[in-house]
């Protein structure tokens, strides 16, 4: 059986100074096909100080009908409301389940109009692990997380989620729709076989299949929210994602996505092609003015992984 390993440390990252995003993250993800080993892995780094690496632990449990789960803002540790619990919850150590589902996550912000909704109360920390606690698969895990927003309401902005199982590796970014709407507008990404990904608080995934529902699946009104609010008017196979909902700017650049080239850098070549942009260069161009060198989603590396 294919193993696979979390919340290790792929690479050692610069720290963050004088950046809007004080908790800096940094996860890489790993397919079975780039690793030494045959596992998938994906990795969860926090630049904190307040945050100490605890190992949750949460056994898995039956429930009577009607049972009812309190959240908690993660952050904070506020209470935002009930969600309704499955018949059976699933066995969390981490952030892995008894199924090896595992999730990380890192904060873009995104769209300050989109950063709250009121009446929301799944918060993104709440939403990986409540997804471990009712998901065998990555697949089903985007499936938790999506489903609860469109349920309950998102509390959060701009979240990245690496998420992965055994076979499949998923990048999955999430924004709310913000005031007077419910829910989230999202779309996650199935990272090839025999590559790696990688995402530092800024939005990754720009264009996307529309027609490929094994390697890509979205909300379904993804393009036509941003459509509504006046943000895209170009043709749908030409949305991008990030662009569009989190436009990068130099501090996404040089700070965040810079974090990611520094991996890339390690273990794939060709990666100094894009320098300049991650030194904080952005270069736009094109119909929808969208950056033209951006790093890309994800890279094959000259030789394969290890932790």
């Amino acid at each position: 059986m294919k193993k696979i390993s979390t919340l290790g440390i792929l690479v050692l990252v610069f720290l963050l100074a004088n950046h809007q995003i004080s908790n800096g993250c940094t996860n890489f993800l790993i397919t079975k096909g780039a690793s030494v080993d045959g596992s998938t892995m994906i990795t969860y780094a926090a630049d904190s100080h307040t945050l100490y690496g605890e190992l949750y632990f949460q056994p898995a449990k039956d429930y009577p009908a009607g049972a009812m789960r309190d959240i908690y803002e993660w952050d904070t540790g506020k209470f935002l409301g009930q969600i309704a619990q499955p018949a059976h919850t699933y066995s969390v150590i981490g952030n892995m389940n008894e199924f090896q589902v595992a999730i990380g996550e890192t904060t873009y912000g995104g769209r300050v109009e989109l950063s709250k909704q009121s009446g929301a109360i799944m918060d993104y920390g709440s939403l990986i692990y409540v997804a471990l606690q009712r998901s065998k698969t990555a697949r089903e895990a985007i499936k938790v997380i999506t489903d609860l927003v469109a349920e309950y309401g998102y509390y959060s902005s701009g979240e990245s989620f690496s998420i992965a199982d055994k076979d499949e590796v998923w990048i999955l970014e999430l924004i709310g729709k913000g005031e007077g709407e419910k829910g989230a507008v999202w779309v996650a990404v199935k990272i090839p076989e025999g590559y790696i990904s990688g995402h530092a608080n800024q939005a990754r995934i720009t264009t996307f299949p529309l027609n490929d529902s094994d390697n890509c699946i979205y909300a379904e009104d993804v393009i036509s929210f941003a459509r509504e609010k006046g943000w895209y008017n170009g043709t749908d196979k030409d949305f991008s994602f990030s662009d569009v909902y989190a436009p990068v700017d130099f501090g996404g650049a040089r700070f965040c996505d810079a974090r990611v080239w520094a991996g890339f850098n390690k273990v794939a070549d060709g990666m100094m092609d894009y320098t300049e942009y991650a030194m904080g260069k952005v270069e736009h161009g094109g119909a929808n003015n969208f950056p033209t060198n951006r790093i890309p989603l994800w890279v094959k590396p000259s030789k394969k992984v290890s932790v």
